[in-house]
């Protein structure tokens, strides 16, 4: 069986308090993009995990795809599989590819071994995986808070608008960059700023994690620079960075030529 793990991005981000239990309540809204992995999985003699498509550092046992299987394989009676992952959503880039890969994996076994397992009780799986994981079981764009976790459907009306995504060959630490964060209630609630005009958002929904990755990678801060030079109407930082979106009243093409030649560049019609 083969799923298609998608992507996202934050339309502002917003880190509100430090929590009794370590992590953090943040305020933000995802929004889902059409950058896809691929996830095959089919019943094996013996667990195999196969990973093609951009290179991703650290253990391969310890992917989230492979938790997601441990974790349903406690519960429940699952089989061997053999797992074949190729990534397009680069890792440290603030898109959730990781998450993504998890939520899809979670669900895809439920399909495959019909574990009948019900929809609350995938989201808390889910959350056992990352904060933002259960997103992806929900994809569509959502205003989210507590970790992540906590999701209300949100009317985000991007539909005239292209999205060029940027990101460059930096790979940003979220553990890192939630060390660097003093958080802060903010004045204003995202989801009445999203409410606003796509214009008058610039200045006003904000990454509390630009700050720091803008210092410690000046080039990613570079980009967002860059984009509002190039006409977008907003632009920030996706998640914990490094990856940069602009939303664009018309298409840009060409945009390529004003960044690097090893930045990636994605762009979509939403």
């Amino acid at each position: 069986m083969i799923t298609y793990p998608i992507a996202k991005i934050n339309i502002g981000l917003l880190v509100t308090e430090k929590r009794p239990d370590g992590f953090h309540n943040l305020e933000t809204i995802f929004y889902p993009i059409q950058m896809q992995d691929v996830l095959e999985v089919v019943e094996a003699d013996e667990f195999q995990f196969n990973q093609s498509g951009l290179a991703l550092d650290g253990d391969p046992g310890d992917n989230l795809v492979v938790k997601a299987y441990q974790l349903l394989k406690r519960d429940y009676q699952i089989p061997a599989v053999s797992i074949h992952l190729h990534k397009n959503i680069p890792s440290g880039a603030g898109l959730g590819g990781g998450s993504s890969d998890a939520a899809y994996m979670l669900r895809l076994l439920n399909q495959l071994f019909n574990l009948k397992i019900s929809a609350d009780k995938l989201k808390e799986y889910a959350l056992q995986l990352g904060s933002d994981c259960p997103f992806f079981l929900h994809g569509k764009p959502v205003y989210a808070t507590g970790r992540g976790e906590i999701m209300e459907d949100i009317p985000v009306e991007l539909k005239e608008y292209y999205l060029i995504l940027v990101k460059p060959p930096v790979h940003v630490s979220t553990a890192l960059a939630y060390q660097s964060i003093s958080p802060q209630k903010p004045r204003l609630s995202l989801k009445g700023l999203v409410g606003f005009s796509v214009g008058k958002w610039r200045g006003n929904i904000l990454n509390h994690f630009e700050k720091y990755v803008f210092q410690e990678h000046p080039e990613v801060g570079q980009i967002k620079k860059t984009l509002y030079d190039q006409g977008a109407a907003f632009a920030l930082m996706s998640g914990s960075g490094s990856a940069v979106y602009g939303l664009f009243r018309s298409e840009k093409k060409g945009i390529e030529n004003y960044f690097p030649a090893d930045y990636k560049v994605f762009r979509q019609r939403l």
